[in-house]
């Protein structure tokens, strides 16, 4: 899983270490890099597996061919991804454009979300972190624990 969160600086030449327990996740399915999408929701980027992207394309695969809404999807999420692959030092370049959406200009804020993770700038997150522990506190009764053998709750 990506867990946590890790910064690091963008170099001259515009590359970016990638955290090593990030590195490695991806290394534990095979990838030597991720695919990274701007986020509808905030000034961040979106970053998952192959894996994933190809369930998310699959996704908006099943929606019917003639909707408009299934070409909306396409181009905002697949035209918008770009593959990252990792170089000899575990080094990424994400590109003017990405960097842009997430108003991200020196350092890099790389966020475990489980099964994906996020790269925001570092201080707009920080204010997102409060926004959401805030929204999380107030909702935290929606979030329960299944026993699955039982099915009671904890």
């Amino acid at each position: 899983m990506f867990l946590s969160n890790y910064e690091n600086k963008i170099d001259k030449k515009g590359r970016v270490s990638v955290p090593a327990t990030f590195r490695s996740h991806l290394s534990s399915m095979g990838y030597n890099g991720f695919i990274s999408y701007p986020s509808f929701n905030y000034p961040a980027l979106e970053a998952c597996s192959q894996d994933r992207i190809e369930k998310l394309s699959n996704t908006i695969d099943s929606l019917n061919p003639f909707e408009e809404k299934r070409d909306f999807f396409a181009t905002s999420i697949l035209s918008e991804s770009e593959n990252l692959q990792f170089d000899t030092e575990g080094r990424v370049s994400i590109s003017e454009k990405q960097l842009n959406h997430a108003k991200i200009k020196n350092n890099v804020l790389f966020v475990g979300l489980g099964k994906t993770f996020q790269i925001w700038e570092p201080k707009n997150f920080e204010k997102f972190r409060a926004f959401a522990r805030k929204k999380a506190f107030q909702n935290r009764s929606n979030l329960k624990w299944e026993n699955k053998q039982k099915g009671d709750t904890i």
